[in-house]
C-alpha cells in the first residue's frame, strides 16, 4: 500500500485554520475513500503533517487532492510549500491477533 505523509508550516495554528484543514480533509476522504489525520509537530505547533494511509490509485489520489487544496484554499494558510513524501508497505498484524 502506498502511504502519503505531508507537512508544512501553518501561518498560525488557530480553530479557523484546522477547521479549514479538516474540512478539505473530509472532502478528500469522501471523493476517495482515503480518511486522513492530521498531526501537530509537538515542539512546534505551526508544523502539521497530513497522513493518509492505503492508497491504492495513485493518480486519481493525487488529481482529488489538487483539486480540493484548490477549493478550500490552503495555500492562503501555509506558509511555504507543502511537502509530500510516499512511503510503501504493509501494516503488519500480530499472529494471534489473526482470526
Amino acid at each position: 500500500m502506498l502511504n502519503y505523509y505531508i507537512y508544512y508550516r501553518v501561518l498560525t495554528d488557530d480553530p479557523d485554520t484546522e477547521r479549514q484543514i479538516r474540512g478539505m480533509q473530509a472532502r478528500l476522504g469522501c471523493r476517495t475513500g482515503v480518511h486522513g489525520s492530521l498531526l501537530k509537530r509537538q515542539d512546534d505547533t505551526l508544523t502539521w503533517m497530513e497522513v493518509y494511509p492505503s492508497i491504492n490509485d495513485q493518480a486519481a489520489f493525487d488529481l482529488a487532492l489538487k483539486q480540493t487544496l484548490s477549493e478550500f484554499d490552503i495555500e492562503i494558510f501555509i506558509n511555504g510549500k507543502r511537502v509530500t513524501e510516499c512511503f510503501i508497505g504493509e501494516s503488519a498484524q500480530p499472529d494471534h491477533c489473526r482470526a
